[in-house]
């Protein structure tokens, strides 16, 4: 009998030819290794090595502390869900839940989460807790998206198990709360909150420091005002956005749309209409730590160009859109010779501007040719993906998740018999301050979502979802 040409081609696709039983049994064998092996307490950490001895998250972890700054504990849950929803396996579900009982344990009185959570309560790293276990700071952050991403997995797992776990549904609605509290009136957010902020402040657009701002200005507790350090704008729109879709509240959609706002506040007056990393109350940019001065800051101003863009998918405004059509203008204008860009350029000047170090004193310069390694003084830049966003939003289309891409056969083929995906370090810079030597054997959880989600993914396709 002959296979039409057309079938054969199908099969080249098909993993082995075995197609969703080999997938599936992949997904549970790496599942059930990370789940068996290395959950504490249902949550995990950013690395581990082969002889799991060394658990690292930002630092090293402790042997009872898990990690929630993202790829920790809430990426390991996202990746559990979209496993459940492409099988209906309870296995994966039941995983998940563990994840969001975790996160529970470590909420803050403030209603957010900290970096890590200890459950040793004489632990070193522990913070005053909800559930009465803690004890010391109350400090809620939305720096790299700690307590964003804590919040979306925790409205995912509420959905997925129908609003039946009482501890989860409440854990969403007072972590709601607290962040609603922590939008300041002009719609911005801090990077910390304890509990609500200042609604008297007044609300202004941007404006350039009237002093000399290299040696002036400076404001210690920085984190209390507004901030869009590290993609913030972009993780708390995508948590106001998941809140509406699942709960339909009109208060998340309005603090949308207030944050939407505050971003056209925030955009710096010609001829620099990009974003700084910070601004004061009366905003003007300000200095965060002692490496971030007060700039028109390049990494910030993408992620929030992109954030007008997902803020007008759902509330359209035509003033988001020409913000971005303003930002893209300018900063096609400011591309280096190597078509990256700077984290920033100079307030007045718009010469890319970095930092020397000797010891713990950093100075101002334009000189690149030294610079600290300790942190990102330029970068890709975002604009292609930026116009191919805005053509789509602009046309009417919801703004596109991103998902992880893999070769489905290579990751199959790469599980090892114990059910683990192993990674060789290169020597280069991983997330946080791990280290591992070059040549190293470690696991990572960043690499076994990425991969359980490729599957999935796979596997809804395969079955028409």
């Amino acid at each position: 009998m002959k296979v039409p040409i057309l079938a054969l081609v199908l099969l080249s696709f098909v993993p082995h030819a075995k197609g969703n039983d080999e997938v599936a049994s992949a997904m549970k064998r790496a599942t059930q290794f990370f789940v068996e092996t290395l959950s504490v307490h249902g949550g995990y950490v950013y690395f581990y090595s082969l002889d799991l001895e060394r658990r690292l998250g930002e630092g090293t972890a402790t042997p009872s502390e898990i990690w929630v700054q993202p790829p920790g504990t809430p990426t390991v849950g996202f990746a559990f869900l979209e496993a459940f929803s492409a099988t209906g396996d309870r296995y994966y579900l039941e995983a998940a839940t563990r994840v969001g009982k975790a996160l529970c344990y470590g909420q803050l009185q403030s209603g957010g989460w900290r970096n890590s959570i200890e459950f040793d309560p004489a632990g070193k790293r522990v913070d005053q807790y909800r559930n009465g276990k803690g004890k010391g700071k109350n400090n809620s952050t939305l720096d790299d998206g700690i307590s964003q991403s804590a919040l979306r997995f925790l409205i995912k797992l509420d959905a997925a198990l129908e609003g039946k776990e009482e501890s989860i549904r409440d854990a969403v609605q007072f972590g709601l709360k607290g962040l609603l509290g922590a939008q300041f009136p002009n719609g911005a957010f801090p990077q910390v909150w304890r509990g609500p902020v200042d609604q008297s402040v007044s609300v202004v657009p941007a404006q350039l420091p009237e002093y000399d701002w290299k040696t002036e200005g400076r404001i210690k507790e920085y984190w209390d005002h507004y901030t869009l350090n590290d993609g913030l704008a972009g993780d708390v729109a995508d948590t106001l956005i998941e809140a509406w879709q699942v709960y339909r509240k009109p208060e998340y959609k309005e603090a949308l749309s207030k944050l939407g706002n505050f971003l056209l506040l925030a955009q710096l007056p010609d001829p620099q209409p990009g974003w700084a990393q910070q601004y004061s109350r009366e905003m003007y940019p300000i200095w965060a730590r002692k490496f971030e001065p007060p700039a028109v800051a390049g990494t910030e101003s993408m992620d929030v160009m992109l954030t007008l863009l997902k803020v007008h998918s759902v509330s359209p405004r035509q003033e988001y859109l020409d913000a971005v059509v303003k930002g893209v203008r300018y900063f096609e204008t400011c591309l280096l010779d190597d078509g990256q860009i700077s984290r920033y350029y100079e307030l007045k000047t718009n010469r890319p501007l970095y930092m020397q170090r000797k010891g713990d004193v950093y100075s101002l310069s334009h000189d690149d040719s030294n610079l600290p390694s300790h942190y990102g003084w330029k970068s890709r830049s975002k604009l292609d993906v930026i116009k191919k966003n805005y053509r789509l939003v602009a046309g009417g289309s919801p703004f596109p998740e991103k998902r992880p891409s893999g070769d489905v056969q290579e990751i199959i083929d790469s599980l090892d018999d114990q059910g683990r995906w192993i990674s060789v370090a290169d020597g280069g810079r991983l997330v946080g301050q791990a280290k591992f030597a070059t040549g190293e054997k470690y696991l990572s959880s960043k690499l076994f979502a990425e991969n359980l989600v490729v599957l999935s993914d796979w596997l809804k396709k395969r079955q028409g979802n």
